[in-house]
């Protein structure tokens, strides 16, 4: 996004819901009016205000003609009309994230050593949000407190991955099945759609794109899991993203490959989750579920140096 955006507009909420509209306006239908703003807001899960504010942005960007009652949409939105990711982090998110891209991309193992004010220099972020994001992580027993201002990153064993692999199974599928009773104005098609474009891409461009797929699974299984509304759900997530999208990436082998599976298992699972067939969805969600855990369980060995 360019550098007019007013300060009232720069919470993640609004940055979210502009986005989610942007993604459904892709696939508008040409010369038909957009619906009302209670409508909108409907779609988007936000109040009339922010739904006010999204179309207002989009009058100014040119994107919507917003007259009265009358909305019309005059283009379709480009990638750069888009808040990255970035923008739409809350600051605990950015240090996860960071944190997380540098155990992915640095291939840093089991049992090193982490220094709050070395990895606040790297992230560039205070020490004391590092702190509070590794305090809040160690509840999950993949980091532990050394000293003061000293952590260790853990490993973590075959029994923990079998149990944690169960539990994200349970979550999953109850979360996926409610898809088959979804209205089909419901936003999360458009950021199905979206998702669908972006695994199409990486797996055209697999040779040099295959590391962008983590992202992708991190927000397409959050996608998912987010319909279940169950807060202990998505507290659960955030566990899953560090373990299945990131530790298991310290073991290379086959990472090329294994990805290239998995978007074909995502795409099963998107067209499975459209036909609105509980049945096919199960089926779908447990065959990917089952390739992810044995893709777990196979990384926990180290290979012999």
């Amino acid at each position: 996004m360019d550098g007019t955006k007013v300060v009232a507009r720069t919470n993640t909420r609004f940055k979210t819901a502009y986005n989610a509209l942007l993604a459904r306006l892709d696939t508008w239908p040409e010369e038909t009016p957009l619906p009302s703003e209670a409508v909108i807001a409907d779609w988007l899960s936000v109040s009339r205000t922010v739904a006010r504010s999204v179309l207002r942005e989009l009058d100014e960007a040119k994107i919507v003609d917003w007259r009265g009652r009358r909305k019309d949409l005059l283009r379709r939105p480009l990638p750069s009309d888009r808040f990255s990711l970035t923008e739409l982090r809350s600051g605990s998110e950015k240090v996860e994230r960071a944190f997380l891209e540098w155990i992915l991309r640095r291939d840093v193992p089991p049992d090193t050593r982490l220094n709050v004010r070395d990895l606040s220099r790297r992230f560039s972020v205070s020490p004391s949000s590092v702190t509070e994001f590794l305090s809040g992580f160690s509840r999950f027993g993949l980091v532990r407190r050394e000293g003061r201002d000293g952590w260790m990153l853990d490993g973590f064993t075959p029994q923990y991955a079998m149990e944690l692999s169960d539990f994200r199974q349970m979550i999953e599928i109850d979360a996926a099945l409610r898809f088959a009773a979804l209205g089909g104005e419901h936003p999360v098609w458009a950021e199905l759609e979206a998702m669908e474009r972006e695994h199409h891409r990486i797996l055209d461009e697999i040779e040099v794109s295959f590391h962008d797929f983590s992202a992708l699974d991190d927000r397409f299984h959050a996608t998912i899991v987010a319909q279940s509304q169950n807060r202990f759900a998505l507290e659960f997530q955030n566990l899953i993203s560090f373990v299945f999208h990131y530790h298991y990436q310290w073991n290379k082998r086959f990472e090329r490959q294994r990805n290239e599976a998995a978007i074909g298992e995502h795409l099963a699972y998107i067209a499975a989750l459209r036909s609105q067939e509980p049945a096919r969805i199960e089926i779908a969600a447990r065959a990917h579920l089952a390739t992810a855990r044995q893709t777990l369980l196979a990384s926990i060995e180290r290979p012999q140096v």
